[in-house]
């Protein structure tokens, strides 16, 4: 007989708790009837965080997808409002992706979809717990080595 194996167990939790977020997110999104995919919703998002309208490679390298993905993803969005392709002032032949109106309202929506999903996901745990469960996943996600004092919203 083999010994329990502690670290396979958490790596089956954290994996089978992964997929109750997706699944939850992803009817949250589908009750608000934005018509984002979460793929969508994710360059919504990482395209909030950048202070001036990134390239199309700066998308792809920060969510570490091809640059077709990127192409694709925008094409949906900007044919549902939600971005735009703009020229880039200083050198013509470069496409910029900016936020529309539209974009920036979605992002609100995706942003309560997303308060609301971890509301639901995190009820059954107290502030203590939630505490505690926010430093073991920023330990988690940045590595032992890290800077504690910060939490991240992505």
């Amino acid at each position: 007989m083999t010994a329990p194996d502690p670290d396979g167990l958490l790596a089956e939790q954290l994996l089978r708790l992964t997929r109750r977020v997706h699944r939850i997110q992803k009817r949250h999104l589908e009750h608000r009837d934005l018509g984002i995919t979460p793929a969508q919703s994710r360059l919504l998002r990482t395209l909030a965080h950048y202070g001036s309208p990134p390239r199309m490679a700066d998308l792809a390298e920060r969510l570490e997808v091809v640059p077709r993905a990127v192409t694709t993803l925008v094409d949906g969005l900007e044919t549902a409002g939600k971005v735009r392709r703009v020229p880039d002032p200083a050198n013509r032949r470069v496409i910029r992706i900016e936020l529309t109106d539209d974009g920036r309202a979605a992002l609100r929506e995706l942003r309560a979809a997303r308060r609301s999903a971890a509301e639901e996901i995190l009820a059954p745990l107290s502030d203590e717990q939630r505490a505690v469960l926010g430093g073991l996943l920023d330990t988690l996600i940045d590595g032992p080595d890290s800077d504690r004092g910060h939490r991240h919203t992505a």
